[in-house]
C-alpha cells in the first residue's frame, strides 16, 4: 500500500513493493508518477487531489509509470524534457526484471518542459542534469529553498549504477546543483531530505575521492574487472537479477573511459 506523510508542505507519497518509490505534490504540481505497478493504489490518492499540472524528471518507467492515466483521467497537462516526448508516445518493452519491478507504462503525450515552470504560487527553475539519464531535470525553488532532485541523489555512496549511466557526468550535474541555494531535497528514492544540500555534497565528495582512486589503480595496470573486484568486492543481488544491466563494473568502465587521459 502508499504511504502519504506531508513535509514542508508537500505531499510525499511512497508506494513500490521490492523497492521504494516517491512522487510528490506540491502546490498543485506531481513531480513524477511512480511505476506502473502503484497505478491501482495511486488512484485513490490522484482522484481525491488537486493536480493542475505534472512534470517528470525523466522518462524511467518508475517515474513516468501512471502518467497515461493521469492524462486520460484528470486531463492534466504533462511535462517531460524535449527529447523524451517521442519516447514517451510509444509503446515500450522492459527486461523481465524491470517489468516485474516497475510494470509497463502505456503511451502518453507530454509537452517540452521549459527552463522554468509554474506552479499556483510558485516558479520553479528546471536544470538539465545528464547522468543518470540524458534527460534527467530537477526543480528548484528558490524562494523556499526545495530541490526535486528526481534520480540525481539516490544515496551518498553509490557501489553500484545502470550500464548507461555515466559517473564524470552525475558529478557535472550535482556540481550545477550545488552552486545553487537550497536545503531540502525530495529524492524519488530517498524521500525527504531534510539537509540535503550537504548529501549532495556527500555525494559529491565520495564520488571525486572514488574516481581518483579508480584511475590511480588503472595507471598501475590493473584492469576495468580487477578493479572493480577490488573496489566493489560484494556482488549485489541486483546484479544477477538485472543480467547485469546494474553492476559495479559500470562505474569503473565510465570513470575509466571518460576521465582517463
Amino acid at each position: 500500500m502508499i504511504e502519504v506523510s506531508e513535509m514542508e508542505e508537500v505531499v510525499c507519497v511512497k508506494g513500490g513493493h521490492s523497492l521504494q518509490v516517491y512522487l510528490f505534490l506540491v502546490d498543485g504540481m506531481l513531480v513524477d508518477t511512480g511505476a506502473q505497478t502503484m497505478l491501482q493504489e495511486l488512484i485513490p490518492f490522484y482522484q481525491s487531489s488537486l493536480i493542475d499540472s505534472v512534470v517528470m524528471t525523466h522518462s524511467h518507467e518508475d517515474h513516468v509509470g501512471t502518467a497515461a492515466w493521469l492524462q486520460q483521467n484528470k486531463n492534466v497537462p504533462l511535462y517531460i524534457h524535449p527529447t523524451s516526448i517521442e519516447f514517451c508516445s510509444k509503446p515500450i518493452t522492459y527486461q523481465l526484471y524491470r517489468q516485474n519491478l516497475w510494470g509497463i507504462r502505456d503511451p502518453f503525450f507530454a509537452r517540452p518542459i521549459a527552463d522554468t515552470i509554474h506552479s499556483k504560487r510558485f516558479v520553479w527553475k528546471v536544470m538539465e542534469t545528464p547522468g543518470h539519464a540524458d534527460d534527467h531535470v530537477v526543480l528548484l525553488n528558490e524562494e523556499t529553498g526545495q530541490l526535486f532532485s528526481g534520480d540525481l541523489f539516490l544515496t551518498p555512496k553509490p557501489k553500484i549504477i545502470m550500464s548507461h549511466e555515466s559517473i564524470p557526468a552525475i558529478m557535472n550535474s550535482i556540481r550545477t546543483v550545488l552552486t545553487h541555494d537550497f536545503q531540502s531535497m525530495f529524492c524519488c528514492h530517498a524521500g525527504y531530505v531534510a539537509d540535503g544540500k550537504r548529501l549532495l555534497q556527500m555525494k559529491l565528495d565520495y564520488l571525486e575521492n572514488m574516481c581518483g582512486e579508480i584511475l590511480h589503480l588503472h595507471k598501475q595496470g590493473y584492469t576495468i574487472t580487477e578493479i572493480k573486484n577490488r573496489m566493489f568486492p560484494n556482488d549485489l543481488p541486483i546484479i544477477s537479477v538485472s543480467e547485469g544491466q546494474f553492476d559495479s563494473v559500470h562505474i569503473v568502465r565510465s570513470v575509466v573511459t571518460e576521465m582517463d587521459s
